[in-house]
């Protein structure tokens, strides 16, 4: 079986399982009638009432002009969408859209297939490079759709190209332009700290009054197909000044807009627009984050300097930002919002400065490929239960805590969260980034979180505590969490038996929260279902002035429901913690 072969054989198999669970298309004995064409597969039933189908099974059977039905192996996942689109009720000019996103995916899936190396040599990489490794989200089928790129863009700039590339650095004159930071950063120090002496005096002399304007980053892709198009006229003007590439080398994470310096790892990590169509939404920054983002920071930090329950979690925060709305699309209504996020950056925490002596990090992501959490289990030298229960420790307490203390939860996918972990391979601390466009808080007002930053100016979404919940719910349990547990590493009774373990520790130590932990229902007998491919196929390619929210398309059972609780030692601090609270 070739290499393309295999990768397109197993996105139809996810293509399938995950329209299934989502209950888009609704097989009968592991059958789907597509019209004149059916698919019969082998398939399992996992956690929350999740397809697994097995790639090497699906046939797909037509009439033949004999009469007799004509079967044979699939492996095509674009030919099963088109079969499938009458019954999904898909328009022409979505399923063109969505085909694209399927092909650029699988094209992208056949690069990182081509060029992967084993499991245990993964382990060695720095987190920046691992990160060109990882093969996507785990339930959006085309996760790779990236609508705006070329092939040559592709092999250029994608996570899986694992190829370094310079920032542009441009000057915007003030007005046009506002730098906001943390109150210990000003714009200055933030030049200083990202760019060595030589490279800031170059670029000055481009300028004719170099303190008249905003410098800010700019990916190269973004200046070529956008800044250079769209802004025209003011890099005309001089309003904008492109005053060159900077020295140091990057590499994009998972996300693709946000940049990790590989020269210098000790400098700040940077979030860019990129005008690219991606897992459902255009890759720019709202202006809102970008005036934001600093103020929430210095609020988040408040809130992990006095809580020791939080003192083992490192916040990656977003600690300055240059805003740079457009001057006549942002101030009218109905402006499609791709065309009004081009341009802007935030600043970000690195990660590097967290570790410790031998400590080692790596993307939360990174335990869904394929051989690296077993071949991490196997560097630690302890069994898999013991592994597996730090690990789910580590994550859920302080998100647990998040939610229930301060009624604040994160967006924790495998992007947004790392895992740092000591000498013994064991993890040991949580890393939580992407702070701004993912924070909710609840509706209740909460005395622990103290004055909102954004009182008068909404910023934050508040939600009520089920819809709260449903960020962990979704983006951790189904998002990594399940997949995790069908890898065959413990029984998946256990695995989730550990996972509601962790939910009666917080629940058993917090009974000033039953209310509020009663409200989460983190162990109730359902779930709301938010389907994302559901979601990706109902927005079409439309233009949008605003990204719509995921609908609710009934429920989906929960595992922590039926399962008692495993309780697994640990030796984290919060063990300590737990029982000191508990006395």
């Amino acid at each position: 079986m070739t290499v393309w072969t295999q990768c397109s054989s197993e996105l139809l198999a996810k293509l399938i399982s995950q329209f299934c669970t989502e209950g888009l298309l609704e097989p009968a004995d592991n059958r789907l009638d597509l019209g004149p064409v059916s698919y019969t597969f082998d398939a399992t039933r996992g956690a929350f009432g999740s397809w697994r189908v097995d790639p090497v099974s699906i046939r797909r059977t037509t009439a033949g002009i004999l009469g007799n039905d004509e079967s044979q192996p699939a492996t095509d996942p674009v030919q099963f969408f088109v079969d499938a689109a009458d019954v999904l009720g898909v328009d022409g000019s979505t399923v063109a859209g969505y085909v694209a996103e399927l092909t650029s995916t699988l094209a992208a899936d056949v690069r990182m297939a081509s060029t992967a190396v084993p499991a245990a040599e993964l382990l060695e990489l720095h987190h920046s490079r691992l990160e060109g490794h990882l093969t996507g989200h785990p339930l959006l089928v085309a996760n790779k759709g990236r609508l705006g790129f070329s092939a040559a863009d592709s092999e250029r700039y994608a996570p899986e190209a694992r190829t370094p590339l310079h920032l542009v650095w441009l000057a915007v004159r003030r007005g046009l332009a506002e730098f906001r930071g943390t109150p210990d950063l000003s714009e200055h120090a933030v030049i200083a700290r990202e760019l060595d002496p030589p490279t800031i005096e170059a670029f000055r002399g481009r300028l004719d009054d170099p303190d008249a304007y905003v410098w800010l980053p700019c990916h190269p892709w973004q200046l070529d197909h956008v800044i250079r198009t769209q802004w025209a006229r003011e890099l005309a003007s001089g309003e904008i000044v492109v005053l060159g590439e900077s020295p140091d080398e990057y590499l994009p994470t998972q996300s693709i807009r946000t940049m990790v310096n590989i020269s210098k790892p000790l400098r700040y990590q940077v979030k860019l627009p990129l005008k690219i169509l991606n897992t459902s939404v255009y890759r720019g920054i709202p202006e809102h984050c970008t005036l934001a983002a600093p103020m929430i920071t210095q609020w988040l930090r408040g809130l992990w300097s006095r809580d020791s329950m939080l003192s083992g979690t490192e916040l990656l925060g977003e600690v300055a930002s240059v805003t740079v709305p457009h001057p006549q699309l942002s101030a009218h209504a109905g402006i499609p919002y791709q065309w009004t996020e081009t341009l802007g950056c935030i600043w970000r925490d690195p990660l590097d400065p967290r570790l410790q002596g031998d400590e080692s990090a790596w993307p939360l992501a990174a335990v869904l490929h394929p051989g690296f959490t077993a071949a991490a289990i196997a560097r630690s030298g302890t069994d898999p239960e013991t592994w597996l229960a730090t690990l789910l420790a580590t994550i859920l307490r302080p998100l647990l805590h998040l939610l229930h203390h301060y009624g604040i939860t994160v967006n924790p996918h495998g992007e947004n969260l790392a895992i740092i972990c000591g000498p013994d391979g064991l993890p040991t601390r949580l890393v939580i980034k992407d702070l701004v466009d993912d924070i909710n808080l609840s509706t209740d007002p909460i005395l622990a979180r103290g004055p909102e930053p954004d009182s008068h100016t909404k910023v934050l979404p508040r939600k009520p505590w089920p819809i709260l919940r449903q960020y962990v719910v979704d983006a951790l349990l189904l998002g990594v969490l399940n997949p995790l547990s069908t890898q065959n590493l413990i029984p998946e009774n256990n695995f989730w038996g550990i996972v509601r373990g962790e939910v009666h520790r917080y629940t058993e130590t917090h009974p000033e929260y039953t209310d509020r932990l009663a409200a989460t229902a983190l162990t109730g007998p359902t779930f709301f279902r938010f389907p994302l491919n559901g979601y990706r196929l109902k927005l079409g390619y439309t233009d949008l002035d605003t990204r719509p929210p995921i609908p609710v398309t009934g429920t989906i059972a929960n595992p922590l429901h039926t399962v008692e609780p495993v309780f697994v030692k640990t030796t984290l601090p919060t063990d300590q913690q737990s029982a000191d609270n508990a006395q």
